[in-house]
């Protein structure tokens, strides 16, 4: 998720947890920690970018993580409070580990995935919630500063702190009925339709979770669709775009293709141009809202320089895109067809 939305979690966990002993400090250190899983940023420095970004959700992301660094900062925090008697170092412990494992938690439910069983090379990607989804957010947010100015033991600061965790989780909950039923219809129109597939996703459009994009692998290609919990017409699907797979067999165990290969989950369309080869990841999802639109989102372009194999980032769509044009296209297709 976005930082806001991970920083007002933090919060507001580290609020249910320590906020009648330590006030607004428990909404400060929640709010720190709420962002700590993130900093694996960093190792865009050590690293090359491709292997920054294969491993940015990896262990700091973990359910593992917490167990490690909770007592470290949980230490580190009593020693810097030692006048606040009244509060443990398992009391520290506890607000620095909830705070933190509820991010990789709520990761876990976006398009990106998270290794959640990390040392396993394997993500977990519910997809029922967008990056950012302002009806998730606000509650939380709006709840969290009216409980700041509420005096500790006030019964109303607890109050206000658990109502916002309520709508919002309770929200959450709703995002994986809505897309039951994005699910649902998809698979019933690709069953009407005789289309044989091997996998069918779905995942939020912007700040949402109305209208929902399916992605269908078949054997060879990929076709996309959307729908609106408002639709009333059939569900509609692209043209199919050939996978062309097969371009990378002499280079399958080049170790970036594998890395690349792996950042797209297994989800990917690959073009030839010249000397050059472009993988297309499909991550991300398709681009536009028209049956024909393209599909082609993020990509990379690889080359060979005396047998080594290179990687770029490439060309995409949005370098040229029209903004106010694609947000009507995006309004017009929410309230449904």
């Amino acid at each position: 998720m976005d930082s806001l939305t991970q920083i007002v979690l933090g919060a507001s966990v580290a609020e249910a947890t320590l906020g009648k002993k330590i006030g607004n400090k428990a909404i400060l250190y929640g709010a720190i920690a709420g962002t700590i899983p993130d900093l694996d940023i960093i190792l865009k420095f050590f690293v090359d970018d491709l292997s920054a970004t294969e491993m940015h959700r990896g262990f700091s992301h973990s359910l593992l993580f917490p167990f490690i660094i909770a007592p470290i900062l949980g230490l580190f925090l009593k020693k810097i409070h030692q006048k606040l008697s009244n509060v443990s170092y398992l009391d520290w412990t506890k607000l620095f580990f909830f705070s933190i494992i509820t991010h990789p938690i709520l990761d876990a439910q976006t398009t990106w995935g998270t290794q959640l069983f990390w040392p396993l090379n394997y993500r977990i990607a519910t997809d029922n919630i967008f990056i950012i989804d302002p009806l998730y957010t606000i509650p939380f947010l709006i709840f969290l500063i009216i409980c700041s100015f509420q005096k500790n033991t006030s019964k109303k600061r607890k109050f206000y702190n658990n109502l916002g965790l309520i709508i919002s989780s309770s929200y959450l909950v709703l995002t994986f009925v809505s897309k039951g039923i994005g699910l649902y219809n998809i698979q019933s129109a690709l069953e009407k339709e005789n289309i044989e597939y091997i996998n069918l996703n779905t995942k939020p459009t912007f700040f949402n979770s109305i209208l929902w994009a399916g992605q269908i692998e078949t054997k060879d290609s990929y076709i996309f669709t959307y729908y609106s919990l408002f639709d009333k017409s059939n569900v509609v699907f692209s043209k199919a775009f050939t996978k062309n797979h097969q371009i990378l067999n002499p280079i399958i165990e080049n170790k970036k293709i594998k890395q690349l290969i792996n950042i797209s989950n297994g989800k990917y369309i690959i073009e030839k141009k010249d000397e050059k080869i472009i993988f297309w990841n499909l991550k991300l999802g398709q681009g536009g809202f028209s049956k024909n639109a393209s599909p082609l989102i993020w990509s990379y372009e690889i080359t060979q320089n005396n047998n080594e194999i290179l990687v770029s980032p490439g060309k995409s769509f949005r370098e040229n895109r029209n903004y106010k044009e694609e947000f009507n296209e995006f309004l017009y297709r929410l309230r449904g067809i």
